[in-house]
C-alpha cells in the first residue's frame, strides 16, 4: 500500500511539473527523440582534416536525432527502437564561429588588432609594422578622386606613441588593451587594440617565444570581435612560425554545444531567433624589420598545423555520447578518404579477438560500442613509383580511450570528470599525421589507433583476469584502470611485427597521473630506447612548442614491478613510488616484437593534454617536428 501511494504522489508531482513546463499553446522545450525526427548530418569538411578551415565546427559528423514539430510533443517513445541508438544527443547552433587563417596580407579595415612579440623586437620595429597596415577603402577612393589626402586610419591617430605608452605600462610580460576611434565617410566605429608582450628571456627548457603565454594571453581577448588581425613580430620569425601558429590555434577551440538563447525568457516565449556571428581572424608574421615573412612553405605549415591542432581539440572536447569508438573511426575514415595517398584499415569487435589483439579487445569488450584498431598508411608518390629514395619510416601509435570510467576499478566521481580527454594521445598523432600528409612530408608514415571505451558492463574485464596480448605475452590484470598501456601494447606489437622497415615507433598517450609529478603540466614525459632519439625528441619539443622532457630509462631496474605468479606480467606496478611513469612506458616497450631492430619512444602527455576543461591538441606539432616538416625542424 505504501508503494502504491508513493507512486501516485510521484505521478502527481510529475504531472504538475510537466504542466508548468508546457503552458497552453506552447510546444515543449524538450527534444522528442522519435524515428520520424531522425536527421543525418555529416561533416561538411572544407579541407582534408574533417573540419572547416577557418569555418565553423559542423553541427555533427555523424547521424543524430533532432526534434520535429508534432501535435503531441509528449508522445511516449519508450518502446521505440532506434537504429543509431549509440548517438543520443544533438548539436545546437553556435553563437560564434571562428575562421582562422594565415595569410601574408592583412585584412581590410576596420578590424580589431592584436600585436604579439617580445618587448625589444616590438619597440624597435613598430613604425615598420604600421607602414604595412592597409588604408581604408573609402579614404583611398577619396584620394583617387582628388579629395583630401589621408594616411592610414590607425596611423593618423598616432598609434606609435599610444603603443609606446602601452609597452611601458606592461612589466616584463603581459598585455594591455585600448580603443582607437576609426572613422570614414560611411563607417564611424571604434577599433580595439591589444598588445601582448612576451618575456625576452626564457629558460633552456622553454620555447623562445613562450607559446603558453601567447595562448593564455589570447583567452577572452577575441570573444566579442567579429574581425581580428593578429600581427606577430620576432627577429627569428621564420624559425618560430609553427610554434606560434599552434599557440594561436589552441586559443580558438571549435567544439561547443551551447545554445544561442541569451535567457530563459526567450525559451518561454518560444522565440527561434539565432544570434550567430561569423568571426574572421587572420594572422600575419613579421620579421625583425617589420617585413612580412615571404616563404610560402612556412605559411602552408602554419595552416596545416593549425588545422591539425583544432581537429585534435575538437575531438578531445566532444562528449563520449558523441565521440564513440564507432564515430571516432568514421572520423578517421573520412579523413583518409580526403587525403591523397592514404590507405585505411579497421579491425572491429570480435575480429580483434580472433586475430589475437587481447589488449584492445579486453579493455573495450565491456562497452556497448565495440572496440577497434584503426590503421592508416601514407607513402609519398616517389616511393610508390619505385624510385630509389631513402627515407625514414615512422609509425605513430595513439591511445584512443574515448571515455575511461576506470572499468571495474571504478574512478571516483571527481576523478572521472574530464576522462573524455583520455583519447588525447590518439588525437595528437592523428592531427600530426593528417598535417604531415597535407604537407607531403617525405617520410613513410603509419598511424595506428587503439580506439575503445573503458566501460562497466557484464562483459567488462575483471581484476585477476589474464589477457593474451598481440605480442603473445600474457598479462594478469590487477588494475582495470591501467588500461591505456594494454591498448598501446597491442598497437606497438602490430607495428613491430607488420610495418616492414620501420625506423621509429612512437606511442603517445595520456597514460599516468604520475607524469604530472615527473615532468609537470606543460612538458610531456618521454621515454626513449636510445639516447639519440631522446635528444631528438627533446629538441623537437623546443622547436615545436610541444615541450617534453626525458624520464628515467632503466628497464632492467623497473620491470620487476610487474612480476606475476601466474602470467608473464601484471598490468600495474606494485610500488607506485618507484618511477611509475617510466614503468608504464616499459610495460608498453616489452610488447615490441623481438625481431624489431628500430628505435622506440613513448610520450606520456597526461599533463599538457588538457587545460581548463579543454583539450589542447598537444602532440600535433611534436609529431610534425619529428617528421621534419617545414617550419618544425632546424638543421
Amino acid at each position: 500500500m505504501y508503494k502504491n501511494s508513493k507512486r501516485r504522489v510521484i505521478m502527481m508531482l510529475a504531472a504538475t511539473a510537466t504542466s508548468n513546463l508546457k503552458p497552453k499553446g506552447m510546444s515543449s522545450p524538450f527534444l522528442n527523440l522519435t524515428p520520424t525526427s531522425a536527421l543525418s548530418v555529416h561533416s561538411m569538411g572544407k579541407n582534408r582534416f574533417g573540419l572547416h578551415r577557418g569555418g565553423s565546427v559542423p553541427k555533427s559528423t555523424f547521424s543524430t536525432f533532432v526534434s520535429s514539430k508534432r501535435d503531441d510533443p509528449w508522445t511516449d517513445t519508450r518502446n521505440v527502437s532506434y537504429e543509431t541508438a549509440s548517438v543520443r544527443s544533438t548539436f545546437l547552433p553556435l553563437k560564434m564561429t571562428s575562421n582562422l587563417s594565415f595569410e601574408p596580407s592583412p585584412l581590410p579595415l576596420p578590424y580589431d588588432m592584436i600585436i604579439i612579440g617580445r618587448r625589444e623586437t616590438i619597440s624597435s620595429s613598430l613604425d615598420k609594422i604600421l607602414q604595412v597596415l592597409p588604408k581604408d577603402n573609402n579614404k583611398e577612393e577619396e584620394e583617387q578622386g582628388g579629395g583630401k589626402q589621408s594616411s592610414d586610419q590607425h596611423s593618423s591617430h598616432n598609434m606609435t606613441p599610444i603603443l609606446n605608452a602601452m609597452i611601458k605600462s606592461i612589466g616584463k610580460s603581459g598585455k594591455a588593451t585600448t580603443f582607437l576611434p576609426y572613422s570614414s565617410s560611411t563607417t564611424p566605429d571604434v577599433s580595439k587594440l591589444t598588445l601582448i608582450i612576451l618575456p625576452d628571456k626564457v629558460s633552456r627548457n622553454n620555447h623562445s617565444m613562450s607559446p603558453h603565454t601567447i595562448t593564455d594571453s589570447l583567452q577572452g581577448v577575441m570573444e566579442k570581435s567579429e574581425k581580428v588581425q593578429i600581427h606577430v613580430i620576432d627577429h627569428d620569425m621564420e624559425k618560430n612560425m609553427g610554434a606560434v601558429a599552434v599557440a594561436i590555434a589552441r586559443a580558438l577551440p571549435l567544439y561547443s554545444s551551447k545554445s544561442t538563447t541569451s535567457s530563459t525568457a526567450k525559451m518561454q516565449t518560444n522565440e527561434e531567433e539565432e544570434i550567430i556571428k561569423e568571426q574572421n581572424i587572420s594572422v600575419l608574421f613579421h620579421g625583425k624589420n617589420g617585413e612580412v615573412v615571404d616563404k610560402e612553405d612556412l605559411w602552408k605549415s602554419a595552416r596545416a598545423v593549425s588545422d591539425g591542432v583544432r581537429l585534435a581539440c575538437r575531438l578531445g572536447d566532444m562528449p563520449p555520447a558523441e565521440l564513440t569508438p564507432q564515430t571516432y573511426a568514421e572520423e578517421c575514415r573520412k579523413i583518409a578518404q580526403d587525403l591523397e595517398g592514404v590507405e585505411f584499415e579497421e579491425i572491429v569487435g570480435d575480429e580483434l579477438r580472433k586475430r589475437g589483439y587481447g589488449g584492445v579487445y579486453g579493455v573495450g569488450m565491456g562497452a556497448k560500442i565495440e572496440p577497434r584498431l584503426v590503421i592508416m598508411k601514407y607513402s609519398p608518390k616517389d616511393v610508390d613509383a619505385g624510385k630509389d629514395v631513402e627515407m625514414e619510416n615512422i609509425v605513430l601509435c595513439g591511445k584512443g580511450v574515448v571515455y575511461d570510467t576506470g572499468g571495474l576499478s571504478l574512478k571516483p566521481k571527481t576523478g572521472m570528470c574530464g576522462m573524455k580527454h583520455d583519447m588525447g594521445g590518439s588525437a595528437g598523432v592523428l592531427g600530426g599525421f593528417t598535417a604531415a600528409v597535407e604537407l607531403k612530408v617525405p617520410k613513410k608514415i603509419t598511424l595506428i589507433l587503439g580506439i575503445v571505451e573503458n566501460a562497466i558492463g557484464p562483459d567488462s574485464v575483471r581484476n585477476d583476469d589474464i589477457l593474451t596480448m598481440y605480442s603473445g605475452k600474457s598479462v594478469e590484470i590487477n588494475n582495470t584502470d591501467a588500461e591505456g598501456r594494454l591498448v598501446l601494447a597491442d598497437c606497438v606489437a602490430h607495428a613491430s611485427k607488420h610495418i616492414d622497415g620501420a625506423n621509429i615507433i612512437l606511442d603517445m598517450a595520456t597514460l599516468t597521473g604520475a607524469q604530472l609529478v615527473t615532468t609537470g603540466k606543460k612538458h610531456s614525459g618521454i621515454l626513449a630506447k636510445s639516447s639519440q632519439l631522446e635528444k631528438r625528441m627533446f629538441d623537437c619539443g623546443l622547436i615545436s612548442g610541444d615541450l617534453c622532457y626525458p624520464m628515467l630509462y632503466a628497464p632492467e631496474l623497473l620491470k620487476s614491478e610487474f612480476a606475476s605468479k601466474v602470467a608473464d606480467m601484471k598490468n600495474s606496478v606494485k610500488d607506485r613510488g618507484n618511477a611509475q611513469s617510466s614503468c608504464a612506458g616499459h610495460f608498453i616497450e616489452s610488447h615490441l616484437d623481438a625481431s624489431y631492430k628500430g628505435d622506440w619512444v613513448h610520450v606520456d602527455m597526461a599533463g599538457p593534454g588538457a587545460k581548463n576543461e579543454r583539450a589542447t591538441g598537444y602532440g600535433v606539432a611534436l609529431v610534425l617536428s619529428l617528421l621534419q616538416a617545414p617550419g618544425f625542424w632546424h638543421e
